[in-house]
């Protein structure tokens, strides 16, 4: 048989197997593609190329599965590739190697989610690992490489959870942005295909206790079994913190005889040390409290706190009344902070005030609350219309007809 020979099915089908190793039989047409044929009995369409120097093998792909006109084109054009500088190996093993979306959150998950609150690396978890209900990003896009996810890609998938749980559909999207704008930084690609993306709107859900809603949800927390639960909503409602900052204060952050509650920076939303003034209700209720280690609220797990108040929380709205006629819960654990605020703003205190206590940075935050001060400011100014309108009027009048 000839060294080299126009390769065509028959004739690849029929060569010979080799007593052993394998054996190459070239094609007459194209220089460096020929076919492999192994003692097993395996024929696979191959090309032998030079680049820089270097002798090298690429494997087409098998012969039953090619056939010799299309596998001859692959060779030809690849060797058109070869001659502008490519390498399809290297290109080849580049692209086996390249980072899968499945490895940016692995490495987002071991290296940042650690530096967030306890509560954010929940959230951040449910998007990426999603629930026995949904695919997270993790499962949806595994098989992706990160340098090739495409806008598309992400806006797709976007729209199709934004049909039956758009709020968590922008929650994955703000997880997913964070994540590419890492491998941005990691140098895995070189945008943030993300970005851009509409997110669904949202209506911002702010509840605030009545007085009387107030007397039954502390009445309800007298009862409650679980009085370790019951102390983190007391103070939760005293002290206008998130659950988060509760459940993992450590008795060190208290200075009880000054009445200072110094929150680090790593509980806090803002990333900032906050300082907060107790009430005497919530030293009382923190010295009230056993200390059985570091924190304040001890977990099952010595030397953690507790993880989660959520059952909990359900048996207080029942037991207090705050539920809807199908019996579910009308209110969240975090509008024991909007309530707390919402006393304050009804008392008068001013936003700055209010916004220093619960820790905000920004003025927009706390201007939720700015209708809740109408009351206080109107008797302000029913007081000074009175001191205008009635006999400090006619003094002031008579004072400036005497000084004419």
């Amino acid at each position: 048989m000839k060294k080299s020979q126009r390769l065509v099915d028959k004739l690849v089908k029929e060569l010979p197997v080799p007593d052993r190793g394998a054996k190459i039989t070239y094609d007459s047409d194209v220089s460096g593609f020929g076919v492999r044929v192994t003692k097993g009995g395996a024929r696979a369409y191959i090309l032998n190329y030079r680049i820089a120097g270097r002798e090298r093998r690429y494997t087409i792909g098998s012969a039953t599965e090619w056939k010799a006109t299309a596998a001859r084109k692959f060779a030809a054009d690849m060797k058109a590739k070869i001659r502008l500088g490519h390498d399809p190996l290297a290109e080849l093993e580049e692209a086996r190697n390249a980072r899968t979306v499945a490895d940016m959150c692995d490495q987002f998950e071991e290296d940042h989610l650690p530096r967030l609150r306890p509560n954010t690396q929940k959230q951040y978890r449910q998007s990426i690992h999603g629930s026995a209900r949904r695919k997270g990003i993790r499962e949806h896009f595994k098989h992706h490489k990160v340098e090739d996810l495409r806008h598309a890609d992400i806006a797709e998938y976007h729209r199709i959870l934004s049909r039956t749980a758009p709020t968590m559909a922008n929650r994955d999207l703000s997880v997913i942005s964070r994540m590419l704008g890492l491998a941005v930084r990691w140098g895995w690609r070189s945008d943030n295909p993300a970005r851009g993306t509409e997110r669904n709107q949202e209506t911002k859900r702010t509840r605030y206790l009545s007085l009387t809603e107030i007397k039954a949800l502390t009445d309800a927390l007298r009862n409650l079994p679980d009085q370790q639960a019951a102390n983190v909503f007391r103070l939760m409602l005293l002290t206008g913190c998130r659950k988060g900052e509760a459940l993992s204060a450590r008795w060190t952050q208290f200075d009880l005889s000054a009445g200072i509650w110094m929150k680090p920076g790593s509980a806090t939303k803002q990333k900032t040390v906050h300082r907060v003034p107790l009430s005497a209700a919530a030293v009382a209720l923190l010295e009230g409290s056993a200390r059985e280690g570091e924190f304040v609220f001890p977990g099952q797990i010595e030397g953690q706190p507790r993880q989660e108040v959520k059952k909990q929380w359900e048996n207080i709205c029942a037991a207090a009344g705050l539920v809807d006629d199908e019996g579910n819960k009308t209110v969240r654990m975090h509008d024991l902070r909007h309530t707390y605020a919402s006393v304050l703003a009804s008392a008068g205190l001013s936003l700055p005030i209010i916004g220093a206590l619960l820790g905000h940075s920004q003025p927009a935050t706390t201007a939720r609350y700015a209708h809740l001060m109408d009351d206080p400011l109107r008797q302000a100014a029913e007081r000074a219309a009175a001191l205008v309108g009635g006999t400090e009027a006619a003094e002031v009048i008579d004072m400036k007809r005497s000084s004419g």
